[in-house]
């Protein structure tokens, strides 16, 4: 779409729809912002996580806490 075109629209708008129209702007300028930082974040690969955390030996034992509960 040409400026002029969009220019000539904007022009025969009242003063408080073109205000409208500069925040709709603001808003789509942010909004094209963040899809950019958002496409430039690579992606995790698979097992990149790894040795990153540790587990107990003891991790699927029960717990003290329910053992009421567990007899």
């Amino acid at each position: 779409m040409d400026n002029i075109f969009l220019y000539s629209k904007i022009s025969t708008l009242p003063e408080n729809m073109k205000a409208e129209v500069a925040d709709f702007i603001d808003f789509l300028i942010s909004k094209a912002k963040k899809e950019k930082v958002i496409k430039e974040m690579p992606k995790p690969k698979f097992g990149s996580g790894k040795g990153l955390f540790k587990m107990s030996n003891d991790f699927d034992e029960p717990l003290e806490d329910f053992n009421e509960y567990m007899s």
